[in-house]
């Protein structure tokens, strides 16, 4: 035990090992800024030329997206990969049903995910990634349309395609010419022009995007109407016309909107009265308790309907430099009451 107890005391310690040196790092910074400028030169290049290499094959498959039945299902290994899914993504939330699907993971199990009506995108800058050739096959016993985007036209990837997409670079960005650098770039903006061909055949409007993206600051604005927002019921601070004063103040601290409706008993809006009102009668130095709620109110007040949208609800309070607004049904009764605190609690503003 003790010759045991002495090895393990004479053996060095884990953290007493000495690393190796690290490499010397020489930096320029000159020419990190002038690779940077290079990068942007290259890249630019690559684009502005790959507009020059689509032809009638790019609204062939334009074509073929918008006359699936299916879904657009995209594959690509690696960076390409990494590109697939963001173009899964940008045509999904256009309105194109996508998907990504990993090849490796179809060749095991995940091709079922394929159905006969769908458009297969396969993104291979080369076009022969060895996990996309072993599905080639299947796909083509499916029936399914298969769109290759890729840098060769004479690849295995091109030559089981229907339609190819050519997406070739004269150059990575990559001073080894080696790490996929514009060649991405160019498959992200073939996948782009893509999309953006897709929604303005299918029409595709601003109330579109906001349906798919109802998280979004945009979708918040298009999407949220006045009644999904305003307080409604018991939580509406309301009066008649002939409630005295004192009454109307205690119905007004109740419900904190900063104001009250004075209306009838069929609901229809005769007035409001707000926290500004009560100052300046203060300093008008009247006697509150002899007045009623009819005697203040500001007559015909502004007013919103249930379904509008709240952002147009947040338009109208800045456009008259009001914080509240009373909000009315078809028929031009009371339904409930919105504050500006209310919009920015629901982030419409």
């Amino acid at each position: 035990m003790r010759a045991y107890n002495r090895q393990i005391l004479s053996d060095p310690s884990p953290l007493s090992v000495p690393l190796p040196p690290s490499p010397a790092v020489s930096f320029d910074a000159d020419r990190a800024l002038a690779l940077a400028r290079d990068t942007f030169d290259i890249e630019a290049r690559a684009l502005l030329a790959l507009k020059d290499r689509q032809d009638e094959r790019f609204a062939q498959a334009v074509q073929a997206m918008l006359q699936c039945s299916g879904r657009v299902v995209v594959m690509g290994m690696g960076k390409s990969g990494h590109v697939g899914r963001k173009v899964a993504a940008t045509l999904a939330s256009t309105g194109t049903p996508a998907l990504f699907v990993h090849p490796a993971e179809a060749s095991h199990g995940d091709l079922g995910m394929v159905t006969p009506g769908d458009v297969v995108l396969a993104i291979s800058n080369s076009g022969e990634s060895d996990e996309l050739a072993a599905i080639l096959p299947a796909l083509k016993r499916l029936g399914v349309v298969l769109i290759a985007m890729t840098g060769r036209a004479d690849s295995s990837l091109a030559s089981h395609a229907d339609i190819t997409l050519n997406s070739a670079v004269d150059e990575e960005a990559c001073p080894l010419n080696l790490a996929p650098t514009t060649s991405t770039i160019a498959q992200m903006a073939v996948g782009d022009a893509l999309a953006v061909a897709l929604l303005d055949a299918r029409g595709f409007r601003e109330e579109d995007f906001a349906r798919s993206h109802p998280g979004g600051s945009l979708g918040r604005k298009l999407l949220t109407h006045v009644r999904d927002v305003m307080r409604s019921g018991d939580a509406v601070p309301r009066v008649p016309p002939d409630t005295p004063f004192v009454e109307m103040m205690r119905e007004m601290t109740r419900k904190g909107l900063g104001a009250t409706a004075i209306a009838d008993e069929q609901g229809a809006v005769l007035g409001i009265f707000t926290d500004g009102d009560l100052r300046r009668l203060i300093e008008q130095g009247r006697d509150l308790r002899a007045l009623t709620a009819a005697d203040v109110m500001h007559p015909n007040p502004r007013r919103v309907r249930a379904d509008a949208l709240a952002v147009d609800a947040a338009d109208l309070m800045e456009l008259h430099r009001i914080t509240s607004v009373l909000v009315v049904d078809a028929a031009g009764l009371l339904v409930g009451a919105l504050n500006f605190n209310d919009l920015m609690r629901a982030k419409v503003i």
